[in-house]
């Protein structure tokens, strides 16, 4: 690989079960080569409860639906991470994507990039592995405070305009990029990929072309 710097814009959604797929094997990959620099941004699949019900009929039946979505993603998670069975057993309603987004733009305020992407898997392994809301405002409180945030500051941050209209500018960016989908990188800003690619065809990929 050519030395020079290479961004990757990392557009992901905290519900996203092959975001939770590819987001270890992007950090494999920055470990690898260095002169890789990942930028996280938001994207709502499901922005509110009423957008989840418009979309499967009912909360009931987004729950079903998307525990098959995640009994799928996790024959391909390299560590079959992904618990679609203690997910079905709990009583609340499928979480929507807005809580969680939040919770990264406002550790993305203490802490940059690197914060953010602490916090998001951490929020992606509540949900997914430990199956936890992720819609409940003190689980995401206290993932904040295991990524070590100072918990006051993050609730103001978190309750905030500015965290909001972070959000909502992520959402918009990814419009103008004509993103439908996520996991979604962009490379350099020219070359999109939608998918949780492998691990070697992503490297592979970054070697023979950047």
């Amino acid at each position: 690989m050519k030395s020079k710097k290479v961004t990757i814009e990392f557009f992901h959604d905290v519900i996203c079960s092959w975001c939770y797929i590819l987001s270890p094997r992007l950090r494999k990959l920055v470990k690898e080569i260095p002169e890789v620099e990942v930028i996280h941004h938001s994207f709502a699949l499901s922005k509110s409860p009423e957008h989840t019900i418009r979309m499967f009929g009912s909360m009931e039946n987004a729950k079903k639906e998307i525990m098959d979505h995640w009994r799928a993603s996790n024959i391909n998670d390299d560590n079959n991470r992904i618990n679609a069975d203690l997910m079905e057993s709990r009583n609340f309603d499928y979480p929507h994507s807005l809580p969680g987004l939040l919770g990264c733009k406002a550790a993305e305020l203490q802490g940059g990039q690197k914060v953010h992407w602490d916090y998001f898997d951490l929020v992606q392994k509540a949900h997914l592995t430990e199956a936890r809301n992720i819609a409940d405002l003190e689980v995401l409180y206290d993932i904040a405070s295991k990524v070590g945030l100072n918990k006051e500051k993050f609730i103001n941050d978190y309750n905030s305009k500015i965290v909001m209209k972070m959000v909502e500018d992520d959402i918009k960016l990814s419009k103008q990029k004509r993103i439908n989908s996520v996991p979604t990188l962009i490379i350099n800003s020219e070359q999109k990929i939608s998918g949780a690619l492998k691990y070697n065809d992503l490297k592979e990929l970054i070697i023979k072309n950047y």
